[in-house]
């Protein structure tokens, strides 16, 4: 099943300009998908095309069932409540715990008060962070923060978790837990779209990789493989 969708998608800003061009892919339920190319590409504008911060200038974009095509500002706080999104900068209230913060996410999307309580716990026990539930944001290590903000991206339950360069202010061990973790949560099911500069980690994850270049999809390796076919003793 399909659960994103660019069909012919170009993004044009008032001041710089073109920022993609003709982008077309698709990413099916449970699929893990890194974007790579250089700064300036376009990943970014992909990632606010996917949670609907930005809409195209040409084209559509169907994210789960909700199409960039007369959307309303309704449809898209719908959509938000099916999507996770995690930053480089991880974004946390740094004047509330690691708890706090978790149940914010929580009680934005209405879950019940009495709910709230046992799924931060159940959200720190899957990012590893229990014993930090009471802890400050400045107490922990900037791979810490980053699983904080991945357990905030996953209150929702998302059918898609979008992350932006996650791993580009960690260091190797931390980029290496970041990405396992990420892993997991892809293997539970939910679709991961990654953009990353990071290509000793890309290459090593043997994953699908979308790279980008002056806004326009240069190579796709689920292209290649389809150009390949498997060899039959």
């Amino acid at each position: 099943m399909t659960v994103i969708r660019f069909a012919n998608v170009s993004k044009e800003y008032p001041r710089t300009g073109v920022a993609l061009h003709d982008v077309s892919f698709n990413v099916n339920k449970g699929e893990f998908v890194f974007l790579t190319g250089p700064s300036g590409a376009g990943k970014s504008t992909i990632l606010k095309l996917i949670y609907f911060d930005e809409l195209p200038t040409r084209g559509d974009v169907w994210v789960s069932s909700t199409r960039s095509k007369g959307v309303s500002r309704k449809e898209i706080s719908l959509l938000r409540r099916k999507l996770g999104v995690v930053f480089q900068d991880f974004r946390l209230l740094e004047d509330r715990s690691v708890e706090q913060n978790i149940a914010f996410a929580l009680d934005v999307i209405g879950t019940p008060q009495d709910k709230i309580h046992a799924k931060v716990s159940r959200l720190l026990g899957q990012v590893g962070l229990s014993s930090k539930a009471t802890s400050m944001p400045r107490e922990l290590s900037g791979g810490e923060q980053q699983r904080v903000a991945i357990a905030r991206a996953l209150a929702n339950d998302p059918v898609v978790l979008v992350a932006d360069e996650p791993t580009g202010n960690l260091d190797d061990r931390a980029t290496r837990g970041v990405f396992q973790l990420l892993r997991e949560i892809n293997a539970a099911g939910t679709a991961v779209v990654m953009a990353t500069h990071n290509l000793d980690l890309v290459k090593r994850a043997e994953l699908r990789v979308l790279e980008i270049n002056r806004g326009a999809i240069v190579y796709d390796t689920d292209d290649e493989k389809r150009r390949t076919p498997e060899l039959t003793p």
